[in-house]
């Protein structure tokens, strides 16, 4: 049966990705949507990108851009990179590229190029990286970067009181505009979880697999899941975006 699976941020864990493809026993009939942030944090970002396009040749695949994967590609554009980046994870990042050819790493500036801002399915899904701030939605959005940093979409639904139903005059109108929105940007690990959270009508996959956390393929429709090991179990000789991050989670 075909299915639409989910994917949380990566942050440059390949043998995660390989891992909770091969858990989900995902075929080429499966529908994949990535929600952002392929790179940053554990080695094999450069490694995470080149697979990708990989997949994307026999898959249907949609690929959200993350606030970490629009810094990359600055970076490949135009050879600056902020420091602000560096120090939450683009330092891995750039060491991963090491032996790539400049045609290599200009297939990858086309990759994430093409990455869209939100995806919304025929049956009112959204897929985003972040959220958004407009009350009439992301086609409304006054500044784009909100598709990648926004984290009051996912705070609002928190805070809400989760007897309030759709119908009550509380109820967030920017959240009332689809029937279930999915993102990562935002570690479920800030609320002591290590797997997705649902809240009012948004699903949080961002484990925290930057951090300490696993990476997570969740079937949109059953909300079946499959995770990887913790990623310092796979890279038992780096810290990820622990050292430098964990603090700021830009």
């Amino acid at each position: 049966m075909k299915r639409t699976l989910a994917i949380g941020d990566i942050h440059g864990g390949l043998r995660a990705l390989k891992q909770v493809l091969e858990r989900a026993n995902v075929t080429k009939d499966d529908v994949l949507i990535f929600l952002g942030d392929y790179v940053d944090g554990w080695s094999e970002s450069a490694m995470v990108i080149d697979f990708l396009i990989k997949v994307a040749e026999g898959q249907d695949c949609t690929f959200i851009r993350g606030n970490h994967d629009a810094w990359c590609e600055d970076w490949l554009f135009s050879g600056q990179s902020e420091d602000i980046w560096l120090s939450n994870g683009g330092k891995s990042t750039v060491e991963s590229y090491t032996g790539f050819s400049p045609d290599e790493r200009e297939m990858h500036l086309e990759f994430f190029q093409r990455m869209k801002n939100y995806h919304a399915d025929e049956e009112n899904r959204l897929f985003i990286h972040a959220g958004y701030s407009s009350m009439h939605g992301p086609d409304k959005e006054v500044y784009s970067t909100n598709y990648r940093w926004d984290r009051t979409l996912w705070e609002t639904a928190v805070a809400m009181d989760k007897k309030l139903s759709r119908n009550s005059i509380l109820y967030p109108k920017r959240l009332l505009l689809y029937k279930e929105i999915f993102i990562g940007h935002t570690p479920t690990l800030h609320l002591e979880s290590k797997e997705p959270l649902h809240r009012a009508n948004i699903w949080n996959i961002d484990t925290g697999a930057g951090f300490t956390g696993s990476l997570t393929i969740m079937d949109i429709h059953t909300k079946e899941f499959w995770q990887s090991d913790p990623l310092p179990e796979l890279y038992p000789d780096e810290t990820g975006r622990n050292k430098d991050a964990v603090k700021t989670l830009k």
